[in-house]
């Protein structure tokens, strides 16, 4: 497997934010994005939503922790062949868990050829 810095690949994710439409990144308001290096349960997954979707709240409350969006470096490097598809493979990750944010299904994602 090649490698990018911890670093380097969350410059990448910066960059991949930067590129999606401010329509999608309007209602992102308690959401951080995180870079892990995998996930603790040993899966291939390459990113991860944690929250709770639009369609199931009404709003934040005092004291509510963010909804996280968490990249995963080393399955992502793994899935990638090269530095271009790394980057389009992290903006592909972010739709697809921004989307999840949205209350879209696994099943809706792939419909639209976000996943």
């Amino acid at each position: 497997m090649w490698d990018v810095s911890h670093e380097d690949f969350e410059h990448l994710v910066g960059e991949g934010l930067d590129s999606l439409h401010a329509d999608m990144l309007a209602k992102l308001d308690n959401v951080i994005f995180l870079v892990e290096d995998a996930p603790e349960d040993g899966s291939d997954v390459l990113g991860v939503y944690e929250g709770f979707s639009l369609a199931e709240r009404d709003s934040y409350g005092y004291g509510e922790e963010p909804d996280r969006i968490i990249l995963y470096r080393e399955n992502l490097l793994a899935h990638c062949v090269d530095h271009e598809h790394l980057i389009a493979e992290i903006r592909i990750t972010l739709v697809h868990e921004i989307a999840h944010f949205y209350g879209l299904s696994e099943a809706r994602i792939h419909e639209l050829g976000w996943g």
